[in-house]
């Protein structure tokens, strides 16, 4: 898996929204000193296939609230879904699924799915009433049953693009 380095990450930031230890991403890309990465530099990211690799892919409008699946550039399915509310937006960019945990009980309904951006996933939901508005802290609401079918096909390290 390929990171590019955006302003304002650090190697640790990018450990972290990775759930990789540091020194993994130090030593997969012989850096010799840790605090000098520049905007922009190509980063590996050890133990995740690269998006490249898998047919699956995941484009999500916040602006629409919709959810689309694909498979290799196909759209497969769209899913209605609620994003995050004024004062916590969904982040924007390209990120990858880095794993997923069924029955995470309470407001994520009967599945997580995290991004490779620390607190963020795509989940389902205790309140349905919520999807197709913007009322979750920035995570990605979808129906339990439209969250479960999905987790079924994709595999850890697709590709998830979100964008306005």
């Amino acid at each position: 898996m390929k990171h590019i380095v955006k302003r304002g990450e650090t190697l640790y930031s990018i450990a972290v929204d990775y759930r990789k230890n540091m020194q993994e991403i130090i030593k997969a890309n012989h850096i010799q000193d840790p605090n000098i990465i520049v905007v922009g530099q190509m980063l590996i990211i050890p133990g995740y296939p690269s998006p490249d690799t898998i047919s699956y892919s995941i484009d999500i409008s916040t602006s629409q609230r919709i959810l689309t699946l694909k498979n290799n550039g196909k759209v497969i399915k769209t899913y209605p879904i609620a994003v995050g509310r004024v004062l916590h937006q969904t982040p924007v960019g390209q990120f990858i699924i880095i794993n997923k945990a069924p029955n995470p009980g309470g407001p994520f309904g009967t599945m997580w799915m995290s991004l490779s951006k620390q607190h963020y996933g795509i989940h389902g939901t205790n309140d349905p009433a919520s999807i197709g508005k913007a009322v979750s802290r920035g995570c990605i609401r979808m129906y339990n049953r439209d969250v479960e079918e999905m987790a079924s096909i994709v595999p850890i390290g697709t590709g998830v693009y979100i964008h306005f």
